[in-house]
């Protein structure tokens, strides 16, 4: 006799995502922390880009590098909220087969842009400390926008299997997700087949992104520090510190969230789902909250362009 509870497909026509299965009572207060979040995200976002694009002085490869940051925020934001808000708001659970295979692309391609833009950032704090009499050279409209071309097909080329593997694994058991979004690993194991080289895909990304991304960020502070460290004297070690502190505070914003998450959702099994998924969700929205906040706040350039706009808004 046949489960009547167990859906039988080959390829499923939608997916239905669960949101956080076990905290549904809570759903109107998750969905206002998340609106507030995503609000957040999209305002301070867009507050960078309209700054660096009506300040001259703004127009360098910090700058450029911040706005692709900022670009790849709202993507990436964008993405996932929406969806995940109409199912705390209106209970809509159903997602289309392609829609949630875009999903999980943009996830996957603009979070392998982000740690590429990272480093592309940390390459500008090299040359700029390192190197600053050649960094204008070095550094020109043309490379930066080679540099952003480069990070945008890496992420986009890597990412391309993820769906191109979920389309191609034959759906037989069930089509709910207990997710909020389409996140790789969550929908290959739906799949009634040996799904091991999906999940090796996955490692070896993380591996190959994150990992040689980390790796390549702390040599270049490595090189920044020392040369830090050699200047005459400890107020001018200071302030070229402080060059870097934003760039250093959203790159922990966005690596140790997701080395936690990765970890934990591999290894840890003790943990309640409904941890993980709130874990999972806050992964993708902290750092387009944060980084605008960052470099708001502790970037005196742009700081000061925010003041006298509003000054004079207010005037």
């Amino acid at each position: 006799m046949s489960d009547s509870n167990t859906t039988h497909f080959t390829n499923p026509s939608t997916f239905i995502l669960l949101g956080i299965p076990g905290l549904e009572a809570a759903y109107v207060w998750i969905s206002i922390l998340f609106c507030t979040m995503y609000v957040t995200a999209i305002l301070g976002n867009f507050t960078i880009l309209f700054t660096v694009k009506i300040d001259p002085s703004l127009h360098g490869p910090m700058y450029y590098f911040l706005c692709m940051l900022a670009v790849t925020d709202l993507v990436e934001s964008t993405s996932i909220v929406p969806k995940m808000l109409s199912i705390f708001w209106f209970n809509s659970r159903e997602i289309d087969f392609r829609s949630c295979l875009t999903q999980l692309y943009f996830i996957h391609c603009f979070s392998g842009m982000e740690s590429g833009i990272f480093v592309a950032m940390a390459l500008d704090r090299y040359v700029a400390i390192c190197d600053p009499l050649r960094h204008s050279t070095l550094l020109t409209k043309s490379i930066v926008a080679k540099i952003g071309l480069a990070m945008m097909l890496r992420s986009g080329l890597l990412a391309l299997p993820f769906p191109l593997l979920v389309r191609q694994w034959p759906y037989c058991r069930t089509n709910i997700i207990p997710q909020s979004y389409c996140a790789h690993i969550a929908v290959v194991k739906l799949a009634c087949a040996n799904i091991h080289i999906s999940s090796y895909y996955g490692l070896f990304v993380v591996l190959c992104v994150m990992g040689l991304d980390a790796i390549f960020i702390a040599l270049s502070y490595t090189q920044i520090i020392r040369a830090i460290f050699s200047l005459p004297t400890k107020d001018a070690r200071i302030k070229t510190f402080e060059t870097c502190i934003s760039h250093l505070c959203s790159i922990l914003a966005f690596y140790m969230p997701s080395l936690f998450f990765s970890l934990m959702y591999r290894f840890v099994q003790n943990v309640p789902l409904h941890f993980h998924i709130l874990i999972a969700n806050v992964y993708l929205l902290m750092p387009p909250v944060l980084n605008p906040i960052i470099y708001g706040v502790r970037t005196k350039q742009i700081r000061d362009r925010l003041i006298r706009f509003f000054t004079r808004k207010g005037t």
